[in-house]
């Protein structure tokens, strides 16, 4: 193999690693987001809370700036995990209603 294929699986076998991580800290995440909507269900508390994510993303932004990440990508990705999160907050709070 050459130097640069050695280095290129190298590379890809970091990066397999980083997204095996990061899948199971989003199933981490999601198990503690499922504990908050049920206790909000529970309590019949309103799905979403708009000044958390309001804050949530101005930590966010700042988090990327100084991990060298564009603030835009680390906004859009916790945008798309916070509507994931409500929906299944809705969905718990509709079960806690049957």
């Amino acid at each position: 193999m050459t130097d640069a294929t050695t280095e290129l699986q190298r590379l890809r076998a970091s990066i397999d690693n980083i997204d095996a991580a990061l899948v199971f800290m989003l199933a981490e995440r999601f198990r503690c987001t499922k504990q908050v909507g049920e206790l909000k269900a529970a309590h019949g508390m309103p799905a979403s809370d708009p000044g958390r994510e309001e804050r949530q993303i101005a930590r966010l932004r700042r988090l990327a700036e100084e991990a060298d990440l564009d603030p835009e990508f680390a906004q859009k990705w916790f945008g798309f995990v916070v509507a994931e999160v409500i929906r299944h907050h809705r969905i718990a709070a509709e079960d806690a209603s049957d």
